[in-house]
């Protein structure tokens, strides 16, 4: 009788334990349940006008729905992904000065600065770098609906789906999505807004990018044309993005997508073979190309004694400069300084230059 007791009294614990294990269980897949659509949500709102915005005349137009559309295999695409929590748009110095550079040395391109985060022209009295900008008829600001931007093309039911928004990296990963994505739609060229341009893209023979490493190839700076192989490249990214998309992983879903795109197209793994002969016409520039300072030694652009160095080096091999804004950001250089950066600037973006009070 005790036995059949305790083997009744173990049986109804072991149940109690199942129901509260489950219980739990529930919860917590509950709780992921809820983060997961919280994180969605939260990501969405960077992206989507919400209600009480600005009044839809000072706002940017949108790319999708303005006269002026980028001029295929000719427009330099500049992406800002920040959320903006008033609506207003922003820009820093070294921005606008990587913008001025690439319309200043390409005047016969279009130059389109997209707002991910939709934005307007409330305080653009309060930003003369921003009247520094206006002043050039090839640059053109517009915002950018991502949703809108995707349809029709091969990326549109991946966007919807959401999966961009549980990035532990959103914004870096919304800029990966939308340099392919600008690229496949209109071809031209990609830039990071922390660069310099010194020449005119019209004397380097399209489809490229540049070498950051022996591994890898930057996405900081690639070249499409709009049809032909460099469509096919463009096509073949937005693929890549897709299958092997990474919200964990930093640069898996920019540098990590042209490599590995150029390692399939090259047949070799070193980007630094990776030629016009042997990559159907697309070439890989070598590091002193884009990225001739490596991010190790970015302090060398702002220090005055690194400054005779670093312009022997750029000068002589550099196309477009890489300043590494994830490194630098902070480090303030004042307007008239000798270092390596002062006189780039004051060269190639000197409008912006001039308006960005003592500092820049």
């Amino acid at each position: 009788m005790r036995r059949c007791l305790k083997l009744i009294h173990r049986r109804q614990n072991s149940k109690k334990s199942s129901l509260i294990l489950g219980l739990v269980a529930f919860l917590l897949t509950l709780s992921a349940i809820l983060t997961l659509k919280h994180a969605l949500n939260s990501g969405k709102k960077c992206f989507i006008l919400p209600d009480g915005s600005l009044r839809e005349d000072l706002l940017l137009p949108d790319i999708m729905m303005d006269n002026k559309t980028p001029t295929l295999g000719r427009t330099i695409f500049f992406h800002e992904t920040s959320c903006s929590q008033d609506q207003v748009i922003k820009l820093n110095s070294r921005q606008a000065c990587a913008i001025e550079s690439a319309a200043k040395m390409n005047p016969h391109w279009d130059v389109f600065v997209l707002f991910a985060s939709p934005v307007g022209f409330l305080n653009k009295t309060s930003l003369p770098i921003i009247d520094a900008l206006t002043s050039y008829d090839n640059i053109h600001f517009r915002n950018v609906n991502l949703w809108n931007y995707a349809y029709g093309t091969p990326i549109y039911d991946w966007i919807k789906d959401g999966q961009i928004f549980y990035s532990s990296y959103m914004n870096s990963h919304v800029s990966d999505f939308l340099r392919y994505l600008s690229l496949y739609k209109w071809g031209g060229t990609y830039l990071d807004l922390d660069v310099i341009v010194k020449v005119n893209f019209d004397t380097v023979p399209s489809n490229y990018a540049g070498a950051e490493s022996e591994n890898f190839v930057a996405a900081g700076i690639i070249n499409l044309d709009h049809d032909g192989f460099g469509h096919e490249i463009a096509d073949m990214c937005l693929s890549d993005f897709q299958v092997n998309f990474n919200g964990d992983d930093w640069g898996n879903n920019g540098p990590g997508v042209i490599t590995r795109v150029l390692h399939r197209v090259c047949q070799t793994d070193r980007p630094l073979f990776m030629t016009r002969d042997r990559c159907r016409g697309f070439k890989v520039f070598p590091i002193s190309a884009f990225y001739a300072i490596g991010w190790k030694d970015w302090r060398y652009f702002f220090s005055e004694a690194k400054t005779k160095e670093v312009l022997e080096i750029v000068n002589n091999k550099s196309i477009v400069v890489h300043f590494w804004n994830k490194h630098s950001a902070n480090e303030r250089v004042r307007v008239g300084s000798t270092s390596a950066y002062g006189q780039l600037a004051d060269e190639y973006c000197p409008r912006v230059y001039r308006s960005g009070g003592e500092y820049f």
